[in-house]
């Protein structure tokens, strides 16, 4: 059995998706992590669910937290609509600081189960604009969690592994696809329905959509009809 183990943050889209499968073709012994902040939907959730089973993770654990308590996003304030069109500056659907969040809690349990390697599917390119996507905060966390946690201190140090943050979508899906992920699988609307069935209206959709037609694959996202 492999001894790299890693933490991978697996939010059930398309992105999660393929930084997943990477992690398992890189040898990785895999401990999925997937958080409940409020968000809109669980469709997603679901999605990270049926692939953390796919990849056959160590564990998989579903953090619950309250960042829909105090709102601030489209993303976990239902009196904030969800954009349909492109807007200049961050969007509405930047929730305030969950990057930082979601990699904090990561590096508590790769603490807990040893791995000094954590997943996450930013993007830097094809993206919203949101600041927790750059490789500079990338930098700055992973300069924060080896400055303060014991094994970083004690044990050589943690790194996050960014593998999609200079790719474009499309070229995200021709990686993810030589892998053989399957797509259809993977939720990544803003506001998806119960049944995880995409809008192909919002900005996660639209650069979805996007990605499959410059990669010159057929898209196969369940829209709603």
């Amino acid at each position: 059995m492999s001894s790299k183990k890693a933490i991978v943050l697996v939010s059930g889209g398309l992105d999660s998706a393929t930084v997943l499968a990477i992690a398992n073709e890189l040898g990785y012994e895999c401990f999925a992590l997937s958080f409940d902040y409020g968000q809109r939907h669980c469709s997603e959730l679901d999605a990270a669910s049926k692939l953390a089973k796919q990849y056959n993770v160590l564990d998989h654990k579903t953090i619950k937290l309250g960042m829909g308590e105090f709102g601030g996003s489209a993303l976990t304030d239902d009196l904030i609509d969800v954009p349909t069109e492109k807007s200049s500056g961050i969007p509405v659907t930047y929730v305030p600081a969950r990057n930082t969040v979601f990699l904090s809690i990561a590096l508590g349990w790769a603490e807990v189960v040893d791995a000094k390697d954590i997943f996450i599917g930013v993007n830097a390119v094809d993206y919203s604009g949101y600041p927790d996507c750059r490789p500079e905060f990338i930098s700055a966390f992973e300069t924060l969690a080896n400055l303060a946690t014991k094994a970083g201190v004690e044990e050589g140090g943690f790194r996050i592994h960014t593998p999609l943050i200079s790719l474009t979508k499309a070229q995200i899906i021709e990686k993810g696809c030589s892998l053989n992920v399957d797509y259809s699988k993977t939720v990544s609307c803003y506001q998806a329905n119960e049944k995880g069935e995409a809008c192909g209206e919002c900005e996660s959709c639209r650069l979805r959509m996007q990605g499959f037609e410059k990669a010159n694959m057929p898209d196969p996202t369940q829209y709603e009809t």
